[in-house]
């Protein structure tokens, strides 16, 4: 009996089981059909409730959100909000086209190639990097030489 307890408290990594009390055959009644749980937990069966919508309500729902429509505010908007809406309307829509611009049409209205559009970007990228070194030289020759100053040294 005390290989059980070993045997149990080891499965559970830590002391659950202190002692076991063997009861003798016929002290518990057997179970019947109704204390075995059945191999699938099966939801109770409920039919399935139609969904309501708008278009299904009644006739006096209707004639009330129609008179709540007619008699509801407009919308008021401020012009001075209105004029700043669409300027930032206005400059997001130009930021876009700066960001994506549209494709070249070439002249018989066809799309332009994939290598032209390539190439152009090319360009684009040599010509910034050009800019960017040109700058940084620039700025390099600006900076004092002095002997306090430390040197920078090229890793290579």
């Amino acid at each position: 009996m005390l290989t059980i307890n070993v045997a149990a408290n080891k499965a559970a990594g830590r002391t659950v089981v202190h002692a076991l009390r063997i009861l003798p055959p016929g002290a518990v009644p057997a179970p019947g059909p109704a204390d075995v749980a059945p191999a699938t937990l099966a939801a109770p069966e409920v039919p399935e409730a139609l969904v309501k919508t708008r278009e299904m309500a009644s006739p006096s729902f209707h004639q009330a959100l129609a008179a709540h429509q007619a008699v509801a505010p407009a919308r008021r908007l401020d012009p001075g909000t209105a004029r700043a809406v669409e300027r930032q309307t206005a400059a997001l829509r130009a930021l876009s086209h700066r960001a994506f611009p549209e494709p070249e049409m070439s002249p018989d209205d066809q799309p332009a190639p994939i290598e032209v559009t390539r190439a152009e970007r090319r360009r684009r990228a040599a010509a910034t990097e050009a800019a960017a070194l040109c700058r940084a030289r620039a700025e390099r020759g600006r900076r004092p030489h002095t002997d306090d100053a430390p040197v920078p040294h090229q890793l290579g």
